[in-house]
């Protein structure tokens, strides 16, 4: 088995119709808007490509039952990071259905290479920029809150993504794992 590469992951991807004020954030404060789509990150790194069939199939076993959920991106949040850096992200709630997600995903998806004990916590968000200096994540957080009004969609599957190396770098869908246990076709017709 090869080893984990940063040129693929495994994702939640909000429906089209709900990226047009995420867009608007992340194309202003984002440096990465133009290599990702708005995702929830559940495995990154992830297997080659060359071993996404079988990831593929690993992850339809093991979402086969789950039911669609609904999330909502209401309040933004913060990362700190060295240097005076903060990521700025989308809080998606309820917390628990991906954090349960994530573990399923997790291991299903990395198969021989997953080490339950070496894995990180995880908290799921949503990206949205990138900026340097207390006091004007400050000011941006709270520019950014005032004006967010609410998105709210349905989780339905998970996607696999991939990316070649630049300049050919924008992440696309391989493939995309629907759920399938009850409530999940409700979910996925009300979808786009």
């Amino acid at each position: 088995m090869d080893k984990l590469t940063y040129t693929t992951a495994i994702v939640v991807i909000p429906p089209v119709h709900v990226w047009p004020p995420i867009q608007a954030i992340r194309t202003k404060h984002d440096a990465k808007a133009r290599r990702w789509m708005p995702h929830i990150t559940l495995v990154y790194p992830c297997m080659p490509v060359s071993e996404f069939q079988a990831v593929q199939e690993r992850l339809a076993l093991a979402c086969h039952d789950l039911p669609a959920f609904e999330v909502d991106l209401a309040a933004l949040r913060t990362f700190r990071h060295r240097r005076g850096n903060y990521t700025i992200w989308l809080a998606p709630k309820p917390e628990a259905a991906l954090i349960e997600l994530q573990a399923v995903v997790y291991r299903s998806a990395l198969g021989d290479h997953f080490d339950g004990g070496r894995r990180q916590s995880f908290q799921p968000h949503l990206s949205v920029g990138q900026v340097q200096g207390k006091a004007e994540m400050l000011r941006m957080v709270a520019e950014l809150q005032a004006a967010w009004q609410p998105v709210r969609f349905a989780v339905t599957g998970v996607s696999l993504i991939w990316r070649g190396e630049p300049p050919d770098d924008v992440f696309r869908v391989m493939a995309m794992v629907p759920f399938r246990g009850r409530g999940a076709q409700v979910a996925a017709a009300a979808g786009p």
